[in-house]
């Protein structure tokens, strides 16, 4: 197989990866024993679900997260620059998306080096398909202020961009505090603002529903411990 960095999608949870990867995913990641990983634990795990007999022993492991320093992230890819490939396998979903990976793909880009992005489940994209709101321009926000106030002004400036650029406009928070990121939406979004909740995407008891602010008001299924994606439009 070509030397190159091997972006590995993994599931969004606990999922068959049959259900969401395809086969040709597989072979690739049977010819790679180079990995730069989220988190080693269910990087290991994956490979063991990806195959049973995975050489987890003989293989390289290279941890990327937040911790990391630059300097780190540039030799993880010594193995790719000695003709070697290289995967790279995010904690969930797509590496390089909203991760901490996207750090080793642009050294990879800026050293000349080819880089591989494989077919996999993606919660932005997914969500978006499904919420009936604007696919062709959307922006994701990440996480939004913790803090009441700032919020607050946060969500408003994302509603105006909706209503003054056409703008579909995605943003998550940690499980145990959906509930409140809900109630503060409620609270600061107009109520004609549509919201899409996409929780457990891909997963069994996968819930996404569209409604207007006006409409949620009490219909809010309980999603403290559920990965949830949030979406307003216009």
């Amino acid at each position: 197989m070509d030397a190159a960095l091997y972006l590995l999608p993994v599931t969004l949870g606990e999922t068959p990866l049959a259900n969401v990867l395809p086969q040709y995913n597989f072979e690739v990641i049977a010819g790679i024993r180079h990995f730069i990983v989220e988190d080693l634990r269910s990087a290991r795990r994956f490979l063991r679900k990806a195959d049973p007999q995975f050489d987890i022993d003989g293989s390289q492991f290279f941890e990327l997260n937040k911790h990391t320093s630059p300097q780190d992230v540039a030799g993880y890819l010594k193995p790719l620059c000695d003709g070697k490939p290289v995967g790279v396998i995010s904690e969930a979903g797509c590496p390089a998306v909203a991760d901490p990976g996207a750090d080793v793909v642009a050294i990879a880009q800026r050293k000349g080096l080819k880089v591989v992005p494989l077919v996999g489940p993606s919660s932005i994209i997914l969500s978006v398909m499904a919420s009936g709101f604007n696919g062709q321009s959307f922006a994701f926000n990440g996480y939004l202020p913790i803090k009441p106030d700032e919020r607050s002004r946060c969500l408003r400036r994302l509603e105006q961009k909706v209503y003054s650029e056409d703008q579909t406009q995605l943003f998550i928070e940690t499980p145990y505090r959906n509930g409140k990121m809900v109630e503060d939406i409620i609270a600061a979004c107009r109520p004609q603002t549509k919201l899409c909740i996409a929780a457990n995407i891909t997963c069994e008891g996968e819930y996404i529903c569209t409604r207007t602010v006006k409409e949620w008001k009490g219909k809010v299924p309980d999603l403290s411990k559920t990965p949830c994606i949030f979406l307003i439009y216009k």
